[in-house]
């Protein structure tokens, strides 16, 4: 008996499932699939026993450890009985009977042909995938294609013995599997939770579970939001073919109509995938709509195309909708090409912003890029010549050549081109002691074409010679515990040449130094900016792994110029004469542990800079932490400070369930931004997730908002669960 205290916790997810159930299982099915019917002759029987002996001249018996095989049918059994002259075989149970790898029949006693096609077997259970199974009082083999079941129970769930009634099931007076084209048929079905009757449909079909695509309904979700009401989300799936399908998702509440659409298209050399929803609510006067689109394709000698649409109504429909948080949308179009030596790429892209005082007419909207690279080995000099070629082009749409009134300093309409090549040598010696040198020599060529913009020459162009030496020499010990560590310091020596154009920063406008870069001759992104002059970089790695599964990384690097470069951003570090200090560093352990951190720090050690993330993960526990420290920056569109941490975790309470929760909260207003928690429960048959999240933050499109979603999965029809270890155990 259950404890009293379990009660009302157990009435309530009979009820929530059961009205989830009567959503979903009037016409539930999801996928694809077909079987040709076999049109060979049938193999002949091979019969092994402990005994086998004649009854008469025309009756053969088999006794003890019987096992016959035919056509991929295997029945073991303790007595079997073939009549010659009516070609019938008599099996007396218990009666196992396998069908290759997806069907499993277990009966009593059994009565079929020679061939095992056709037959009545009594007191009948058919396992599907060893997920559904179908308890029947008797049931018929038709032609070796149908299984008609009479007085059927149908359930995913484990049943563990004939007293305690499954979680959910399905009772039908009659059920036909159709073998070929892998579906469940019901007539006169009475949907049943923990044996309560809660619906009764005349007709039901539903996929058998090797099945993985075919037209009909999904599981149904209700789905609520502060501004749009609660609603339920009913999703119908079309297949159109063995490699296409549609699926149409109505969602409808108080304050909205909206239809969801989802296409897919699988093709020999390819795929695409668009989706969209189209709505009707009170918050926004007319007809909101947004489109996203993706594919690829593999054409000839590896080259790549791709592209991307993402297209909106509004600016606040998609995260009104849930749909996404993007604030600028992407389109483009790619045909690219990677090799062992080489790389080429073309891209053509255009931005679509929805931040809340961007104009779009003033932000470089259509872009163009195109890059070659190719690496060669010649052996004269030895080592690797590198050579690349490219070309950028952005387009704002207005045709401004001044400063408009926005708040921003960028010319409205500017528009740039730019060429460039760039070869460069590089070649590494082991010197005494262990020491590793590095030499690399080159140059690079840029011109820039400048439209729209009286404050910059039309054209200008240059040529950057540079060279740089770099040393490292790493140190190893092992300690008497095990544990390995590995010291390197490393130092580099360039120079760079040329001078600076008189080009707009359109591209370098965001600077990042870090460990990647610390060995650079330009830490800028783009060559719309090249750092000049003599430069030193120098720094420190330390490696340690432990005997414990402990590993960790920490580096320390600092750049130090012979002039001051005030092109960089106050905040990117890299501004003056000498940088901030860089400080990395990573840890994990073999018991789930990992941290990871970055950080800048100016000379009086304080913090401009830094970024911190931790992570904890066991067989029961996942949790996550971050950290973001940002200082405004009038360079990079920052006014205010950005100081930031969230939080997120997984629970696994029990076997079946499971909680999570999230935060993000913002240091600099003293408010969280977001949070949310959820519940799951999760079994061999049913997955039920209810969730709650609210939204804070507020501007001129977005206001505060709470969300929250309840859906229950019935598992096993449609999918199957890879994770045994959610499975209900039976008690002896």
């Amino acid at each position: 008996m259950m404890p009293p205290r379990l009660l009302p916790f157990r009435a309530a997810l009979v009820a929530a499932l059961a009205l989830v159930l009567s959503l979903a299982l009037p016409a539930l099915a999801t996928a694809q699939g077909e079987r040709q019917a076999d049109t060979q002759p049938a193999a002949p029987a091979i019969l092994v026993a402990d005994k086998v002996f004649l009854e008469g001249k025309t009756r053969l018996v088999a006794e003890g450890n019987v096992e016959a095989l035919q056509d991929g049918t295997r029945i073991k059994a303790s007595r079997i009985a073939y009549d010659r002259e009516g070609d019938q075989l008599t099996i007396e149970g218990p009666i196992t009977i396998t069908q290759g790898n997806d069907t499993l029949v277990l009966a009593d006693s059994a009565e079929m042909d020679a061939g095992f096609r056709n037959g009545l077997l009594r007191g009948a259970r058919m396992v599907l995938n060893q997920q559904v199974q179908l308890a029947a009082h008797q049931l018929n083999r038709v032609n070796g294609r149908y299984s008609q079941l009479y007085k059927t129970a149908a359930t995913s769930c484990r049943v563990c013995n004939s007293t305690e009634p499954p979680l959910w099931q399905i009772r039908a007076r009659k059920v036909i599997h159709d073998q070929v084209e892998r579906q469940l048929y019901f007539e006169d079905a009475q949907v049943r939770v923990m044996d309560v009757p809660i619906f009764y449909l005349p007709r039901l079909r539903l996929p058998d579970p090797t099945l993985a695509r075919a037209t009909g309904f999904l599981i149904p979700s209700l789905r609520g939001n502060s501004r749009l009401g609660t609603g339920i989300r009913v999703p119908y799936f079309i297949r159109l073919g063995d490699h296409r399908d549609l699926t149409i998702a109505p969602f409808i509440s108080r304050n909205t109509r909206t239809l969801e659409l989802r296409y897919r298209q699988a093709f020999r050399r390819g795929r695409i995938e668009f989706e969209g929803a189209v709505s009707n609510d009170t918050i926004f006067p007319n007809t909101r709509a947004y489109l996203f689109g993706r594919g690829q394709f593999d054409l000839k000698r590896d080259f790549k195309l791709g592209f991307g649409i993402e297209m909106v109504s509004d600016k606040s429909y998609l995260i009104d909708y849930g749909y996404s948080d993007r604030d600028r949308l992407k389109s483009d179009i790619t045909l690219s090409r990677v090799r062992r030596d080489e790389y080429i790429s073309g891209a053509l892209v255009h931005y679509h912003s929805l931040r809340v005082g961007e104009d779009a007419s003033t932000l470089p909207t259509i872009i163009g890029n195109f890059d070659y690279e190719r690496r060669f080995f010649p052996r004269a000099l030895g080592g690797e010549l590198r050579f690349s070629a490219g070309a950028h082009t952005h387009h704002r749409y207005s045709t401004l050549p001044i400063d408009g009134p926005d708040s921003d300093t960028i010319v409205d309409g500017r528009d740039v081109t730019r060429f460039g090549v760039e070869a460069m040598w590089r070649r590494n010696w082991t010197l005494a002691g262990g020491i590793r040198a590095r030499m690399q020599a080159g140059f690079a060529a840029d011109q820039f074409v400048t439209a729209n913009d009286a404050t910059r020459p039309r054209r200008a162009a240059g040529v950057t010679p540079m060279a740089a030496v770099t040393l490292r020499w790493p140190w190893q010990k092992i300690t008497p515990s095990g544990a390995a560590h590995v010291i390197e310091p490393v130092v580099q020596f360039g120079w760079t040449g040329g001078k600076r154009l008189s080009v707009a920063n359109d591209e370098s406008t965001r600077v990042e130094f870090d460990e990647g870069n610390l060995l650079s001759l330009s830490r800028f992104p783009a060559p719309d900016r090249r750092e000049r002059g003599a430069v030193a970089a120098y720094g420190l790695n330390w490696s340690r792994l432990g005997p414990g599964g402990w590993q960790s990384d920490l580096t320390l690097g600092q750049v130090a110029r012979a002039r001051a470069d005030n092109a960089f951003s106050p905040t990117s570090g890299l501004r003056g004469a000498r940088s901030d200090l860089l400080v990395a560093g990573q840890l994990k352990s073999a018991q789930g542990l990992s941290l990871t951190a970055r950080a800048l720090f100016d000379t009086n050690l304080d913090l401009s800079k830094g970024e911190a993330r931790a992570g904890y993960q066991t067989s029961r526990l996942a949790l996550g932490a971050s950290y973001i420290w940002l200082g405004s920056d009038a360079f990079e569109d920052r006014p205010d400070t950005v100081s930031e941490w969230s939080i997120d975790g997984l629970y696994r309470i029990g076997r079946h369930w499971s909680s999570r929760a999230n935060v993000r909260y913002d240091v600099v207003s003293n408010k969280a931004a977001e949070a949310g928690i959820g519940l799951i429960y999760r079994n061999e048959c049913v997955e039920i997730d209810l969730s709650l999240s609210r939204r804070f933050t507020s501007s001129v499109i977005l206001t505060p908002s709470t969300d929250f979603s309840f859906t229950v999965g019935i598992k096993g029809f449609s999918t199957r669960s890879t994770d045994k270890s959610y499975t209900r155990t039976c008690r002896n």
